[in-house]
């Protein structure tokens, strides 16, 4: 009867802990809507969101049971930026070149499973919809980069009143390489200050800015002058480091192009591409301490 008993027990602590670990949380992943990027002298670059920053963390959030809902501005099909298609951001090429393509390979499936870009069957909702469902229902938001961000929800007033809602209710809200640059949507008059930013004139920081403060990460200036080779001659209007911190937030960078994760409160950020996996980790663990 003892042994019997004591099997019932452990058996009961098994279930107790698997379903401790197995919150499913719902997580809204925001993307913007442009292929392009309007550069200096009014050039454009082909963008959208990097690979691996959304389908990294995508595919750890549906292989734990989260639920993942998309969504742009006005609900289009979002796009890849075509330099982020290459098995260097999906691991060690110089020492493990067979795993990172078979990554990339196996990454690139799962997004042509979900039909993300497909623009008559994308699951991709708006922003607008996104209310009405009810910011509540919803218990992270992530956002990858690529420039795209740098076009559309930088200024996007229905993305910064949710970024306000979830400020102010204290949940998890994570952004990574260019897309924290989103985060100035939630000033008080982000196109003014944005265009201040885009025409070179001082822009001051904004005390009522619900992220004064705040440490953060994003794509820095280093990085953003190293990889100018991808803009095809073109310029950008200004850096994402240097928007955020005229903005009065602090900026903490780590080595370019290695991974580097700075929380601040709700605030989860990531310098660049080989910080996706990080960010998506610590948006895990945050889910997981909510049971």
């Amino acid at each position: 009867m003892k042994n019997i008993l004591k099997i019932v027990f452990i058996a009961f602590v098994i279930v107790s802990s698997f379903t401790q670990t197995t919150y499913a949380g719902e997580i809204l992943v925001v993307l913007s809507g442009k292929d392009h990027v309007i550069l200096k002298e009014g050039k454009t670059v082909q963008t959208g969101f990097y690979l691996n920053e959304l389908m990294q963390p995508v595919k750890r959030f549906l292989d734990k049971g989260h639920t993942v809902t998309f969504a742009t501005p006005k609900g289009q099909a979002p796009s890849m930026d075509k330099n982020s298609d290459n098995a260097m951001f999906f691991g060690d090429m110089e020492k493990k070149p067979r795993k990172a393509k078979k990554s990339l390979k196996v990454h690139k499936s799962l997004l042509k499973k979900l039909k993300l870009m497909d623009k008559k069957q994308s699951p991709v909702i708006s922003l607008a919809r996104v209310k009405q469902i009810g910011y509540d229902h919803f218990d992270a938001l992530y956002e990858p980069g690529g420039l795209a961000p740098m076009n559309d929800l930088i200024k996007d007033p229905e993305l910064g009143a949710l970024l306000k809602h979830f400020h102010k209710e204290n949940k998890t809200t994570a952004l990574v390489c260019h897309g924290p640059i989103a985060l100035l949507s939630t000033l008080p008059n982000p196109e003014q200050f944005v265009s201040k930013l885009e025409d070179g004139k001082l822009a001051k920081a904004q005390d009522n800015w619900i992220y004064a403060g705040y440490k953060f990460t994003v794509f820095s200036n280093e990085e953003e002058d190293q990889s100018k080779s991808w803009l095809n001659g073109g310029e950008m209007k200004f850096y994402p480091q240097t928007g955020l911190s005229k903005a009065g937030g602090n900026f903490d960078g780590g080595d370019a192009w290695k991974s580097k994760m700075v929380t601040d409160r709700e605030l989860i950020t990531g310098q660049n591409p080989a910080s996706a996996m990080e960010v998506a980790n610590e948006i895990l663990k945050r889910l997981s301490s909510k049971n």
